[in-house]
């Protein structure tokens, strides 16, 4: 039996000093296939990639984190992937959790699987800072009181998919900011896609990537606002359903 294609896509904005640590602890076995995705970097994170031999596509001009991965899967599938990891190139996520999580996903048990740092309980100690912490917790259980599902976060960065989860959504609907983590989310479980969990450690520091206060707050009302559309869905399912 043909292995599936495994393709590692890494949405970078400015990470040229973590760029090569993270594709180092990539393992062996994944690094033939890597998209970066620069969305107008003005350092030289697009030079560094470049160095490395990475295949890299970029946009002219910031569009935002959501639109950036829009591009990272378009050119995932076009480049015919089976499987589909995204890996922040910010080295807050550890690389090497690739290929458990590619491996839950071969099993056929599951189309997603989520790198949770609350599975871990080391994401305070990793750094992360308390705000974002208890912000987390509390979106996570709201949402899943909206969606019924039961997942221990909605917002990590760090995921694989399937190709034909990745197809079974429209994301290129979703926003162009932050909040494109949590859209994609809800319209794979509208969809009845299965996803797993892993616990993935994460590491805070000056160099990863990371939103200030005020873009949390905005990002936090946008998971309230589509996951509460999410359930009025699910009640209109429901209702028609009767």
């Amino acid at each position: 039996m043909k292995a599936p294609k495994v393709v590692i896509v890494m949405p970078a904005y400015n990470t040229a000093k973590t760029i090569r640590k993270t594709y180092k602890d990539i393992p062996s076995e994944f690094k033939k296939h890597v998209i970066m995705t620069d969305d107008g970097s003005t350092d030289e994170s697009v030079k560094v990639a470049r160095m490395l031999g990475l295949t890299v596509i970029r946009h002219n001009k910031n569009k935002g984190y959501g639109a950036n991965q829009k591009t990272c899967y378009k050119a995932a599938l076009k480049a015919g992937a089976d499987i589909v990891v995204m890996l922040h190139p910010d080295y807050q996520y550890p690389s090497e959790l690739i290929a458990p999580m590619v491996a839950m996903l071969k099993t056929g048990h599951y189309d997603v699987i989520l790198g949770s740092r609350i599975l871990s309980g080391g994401a305070l100690r990793g750094g992360m800072p308390l705000y974002k912490y208890i912000a987390n917790r509390l979106l996570t259980f709201v949402e899943n009181l909206l969606t019924g599902a039961k997942l221990s976060e909605y917002h990590t960065g760090f995921r694989a998919y399937t190709r034909n989860a990745l197809k079974s959504v429209n994301y290129e609907q979703n926003s162009d900011d932050f909040v494109f983590d949590n859209q994609m989310l809800l319209q794979l479980l509208s969809r009845g896609n299965r996803i797993g969990e892993i616990s993935s450690p994460c590491r805070y520091f000056p160099e990863a990537s990371s939103i200030n206060f005020l873009r949390s707050l905005r990002y936090g009302i946008g998971c309230l606002y589509y996951g509460f559309g999410y359930f009025l869905g699910r009640i209109s399912r429901y209702n028609n359903a009767s």
